[in-house]
Formats: C-alpha cells, sequence, structure tokens
C-alpha cells in the first residue's frame, strides 16, 4: 500500500513500471584471419608482405639454382648420363631439396609461421589458403611431414645419386619413393576432404585457385608423376627378370645336352663327351 493512503485525493492502485525495450545491434565480428573455416584461430598471424608472384620466383629461383648445380656434378661424374635419366635425376633432386629444405622449415618452425615474414613462411601462409591446417599445428600435418622430411627426402637425394652411378639399386629406391608418395597424397586428400564430408568444414578457402589450383593442381604432380615412374620401374624389372629367366633356361639346356651321352652313327657305338680341363 502506498504510503499516503490518508491523503484523500491520492492514487492508491498500484501501477506496474513501464517496460523500457531497448534494441541492442548484434555485434559483428570481423574474422582476424582470411583462413578457412571461418572463425579458426590462428595466434599471431601477419599478413604476407611480399606478393604472390614475387614468392613464387624466389622459390623457383632456388629451385633452379640447385637443380643448375646438381645438374653440372652430375653430368662431370657421368659424362654419358642421357636425358632421360638426368630429367629424372632433377626431378628426385628437387624433391628432396621440397621435403627436406621447405617441408622442414615447416617441421621446425610450424607455431612461428603465422606470424614470420620469412620467405618460406610467407610460402607457406600462402599456401595455407588452400589448407589451413598448416597454421593451426595440426597433429596430422606434423606426423606427415616430419616422415616427408627425415625418410622421404633422403631416400629421394640417395635416388638421384644411384641414378647418376647407374646402380642397380635405383629402381627399388624409386619403386620405394614412388609408393611413399602416392600414399602420402592420398592420405592428405582423405583426410581433408573426409572432414569436409562429415563435419562441413573446409580447410580451404571457396575461390577456385585456393582449392583447384594450390589444393588439388600442386598435389596432383606427386600422383601423376610418381605413378608413372612405378609403372615404368616394374615393367623393367618385369621384362628383365623375364629375360634372365629365359637365359637360365638356355643355360640349363646347354649344360644338359654337354652332359648327355652322344651315338655314333656309323659303329653304334656311344661316344662320352670331351672333358674340359
Amino acid at each position: 500500500m502506498d504510503g499516503n493512503w490518508w491523503w484523500p485525493w491520492a492514487d492508491n492502485e498500484v501501477h506496474a513500471a513501464p517496460e523500457i525495450v531497448v534494441e541492442v545491434e548484434p555485434e559483428i565480428f570481423a574474422p582476424t584471419n582470411p583462413y578457412y573455416p571461418e572463425g579458426v584461430f590462428i595466434p599471431g598471424y601477419e599478413p604476407n608482405e611480399a606478393p604472390v608472384p614475387v614468392l613464387l620466383a624466389s622459390l623457383g629461383g632456388m629451385l633452379g639454382f640447385a637443380l643448375l648445380g646438381a645438374s653440372a656434378i652430375a653430368l662431370k661424374a657421368n659424362p654419358n648420363l642421357s636425358k632421360s635419366n638426368l630429367a629424372l635425376f632433377c626431378w628426385f633432386v628437387m624433391n628432396g631439396c621440397l621435403h627436406c629444405f621447405f617441408e622442414g622449415y615447416f617441421v621446425f618452425n610450424h607455431a612461428t609461421i603465422a606470424s614470420s615474414q620469412n620467405v618460406f613462411a610467407q610460402l607457406w601462409k600462402e599456401y595455407a589458403l588452400s589448407d589451413s591446417r598448416y597454421l593451426t599445428s595440426d597433429f596430422f600435418m606434423l606426423s606427415i611431414e616430419s616422415i616427408t622430411v627425415f625418410i622421404w627426402g633422403p631416400l629421394c637425394f640417395a635416388n638421384a645419386i644411384a641414378i647418376v652411378r647407374g646402380s642397380p639399386a635405383r629402381h627399388a629406391l624409386r619403386i620405394v619413393v614412388c609408393i611413399a608418395h602416392l600414399y602420402g597424397v592420398s592420405l592428405y586428400y582423405c583426410t581433408s576432404l573426409s572432414e569436409t564430408y562429415f563435419t562441413g568444414l573446409s580447410h580451404s578457402r571457396p575461390e577456385p585457385l585456393y582449392f583447384w589450383g594450390y589444393y588439388v593442381g600442386f598435389n596432383l604432380l606427386w600422383v601423376i608423376i610418381p605413378a608413372v615412374l612405378l609403372l615404368n620401374s616394374v615393367v623393367t624389372i618385369v621384362m628383365r627378370l623375364g629375360t634372365l629367366d629365359k637365359v637360365h633356361v638356355m643355360l640349363d639346356a646347354a649344360i644338359l645336352d654337354t652332359r648327355r651321352p652322344r651315338h655314333n652313327g656309323t659303329n653304334g657305338h656311344t661316344t662320352e663327351p670331351k672333358k674340359t680341363r
């Protein structure tokens, strides 16, 4: 009851307080980085300072310098090296450089790539637009890249050396490395695409350049070329083993023929083959 109940002109009815409606506009948070899925947390991210053509030219220049130097050494060590073998040599040297140095940079610096302006770091930030897992220290990426750096990279260099020397082991090494590349790319594609299929979250930006150009196109080289080289090595080994089997059959037949007793057609006597010292 109101305290002025005794005043005759006082309004003794209790009135509810009027509701105050305040319209609050929803706060829109701008993304702190251009990577997908939207809102992915990338600590310390700093945009690249160098444009993409400069970054690609830098990587191409480093690889070109390495391949020219390695080719000069290979031709000096083996002047009879054919053009096809020289091309294979350059392919495996390039793979070794990318695996050991470029991907090695990721393995050892994955936690600071987002904030770094190193050439390799900026290249990784550009490629990560197609797969942001490279900037989130994803466990799968660290695992598969570590295997690539410490095992497949050195094996690529070993394969290149075997090609120059003409070692019979080159086909065995080539088969191992090619299967590793095919298996690694398959895992890389399957893990990302499966996550997108089952969760609806994509690690690649929606623009065709990043998905079809970076994610699919760049990695497709390590499907096509290893598949061709693997087939070539398998066919070569099968053909040479087949030829070796034929030689063994011919040698066995010749040995049996020399041990078989011969009959003299004139008098019917059997003559033993002459023994050689």
